[in-house]
């Protein structure tokens, strides 16, 4: 089912279960085609340069093999403590220390989002502001436990247990958080 129709033929380029997901829930038809990419960037770019060049290096991998009517999106979301970069965890105590930092404080969200044709590219980003509670030890482990955050950056999912009972406030698209400004993206997706 789709809510209306886009000339392209959409392809996400994403292995996470979330963007999937958002973007099925705009209604839009796509297919989903991943390719792996080492996720190494330039150590001076700024926090969200790092989002953007990810995104793009992702969509750089699909130039040779777009169709003519074939539109790519590709997207990387990055947590960010001030200036540091917070990625996704190597295992549980790495999940664990990187929550122990995050709790108590403001950290800032950002995801960019890349969409690209035979005939153009175009990316832009969204950043969100997030709030944590100062969270427990036993909080922190039961959540690392039980959800196993080990493929989200920053190693937690606002949508799971932690983000009910460790988030504050946000400030900025909820749905950024989880991986996708969808509300931008259905913007971005007409105006291509």
């Amino acid at each position: 089912m789709s809510f209306q129709t886009i000339s392209h033929n959409i392809i996400l380029a994403s292995k996470s279960p979330r963007r999937q997901n958002l973007l099925k829930e705009l209604g839009f038809d796509f297919e989903i085609k991943t390719k792996d990419i080492e996720e190494i960037y330039p150590s001076e770019l700024t926090r969200e340069n790092v989002a953007v060049f990810l995104s793009e290096l992702k969509a750089s991998a699909f130039v040779s093999a777009l169709k003519e009517n074939d539109l790519v999106i590709t997207s990387d979301t990055i947590v960010c403590l001030g200036d540091e970069i917070i990625g996704k965890p190597t295992g549980r105590a790495d999940a664990i220390k990187m929550l122990g930092k995050l709790s108590g404080n403001k950290h800032e969200v950002i995801t960019a989002v890349t969409l690209l044709s035979k005939e153009k590219q175009h990316t832009f980003y969204e950043e969100t502001e997030v709030y944590f509670k100062t969270l427990t030890t036993p909080e922190i482990e039961y959540y690392v436990d039980n959800y196993k955050p080990f493929d989200k950056a920053g190693s937690y999912g606002i949508q799971e247990w932690i983000g009910y009972i460790g988030i504050e406030k946000i400030i900025g698209s909820y749905f950024n958080v989880m991986g996708l400004p969808v509300k931008r993206v259905y913007e971005e997706l007409f105006a291509f």
